[in-house]
């Protein structure tokens, strides 16, 4: 009788810690995200080449109109 309980005892000891330790362990880790913000002073290039062009634009304006009636 001895016999038969150790092993059944011996066999229940064997199953259950294989069963416990399957799924191997646990490691959570703690993610933070880190988030770069861009500095205040950083304009960007857009603006001041759209800028550029305008003021471009408004100082090479021609009226060939007006040149057109001078010259009649």
């Amino acid at each position: 009788m001895k016999k038969v309980l150790s092993v059944l005892f011996a066999a229940s000891l064997g199953l259950s810690a294989s069963m416990s330790h399957a799924g191997g362990p646990v490691v959570v880790e703690d993610v933070e995200e880190v988030v770069v913000e861009k500095p205040a002073s950083s304009i960007g290039v857009l603006p001041l080449l759209l800028g550029a062009i305008i003021i471009g634009a408004v100082l090479l304006n021609n009226d060939d109109d007006d040149e057109e009636e001078v010259g009649r």
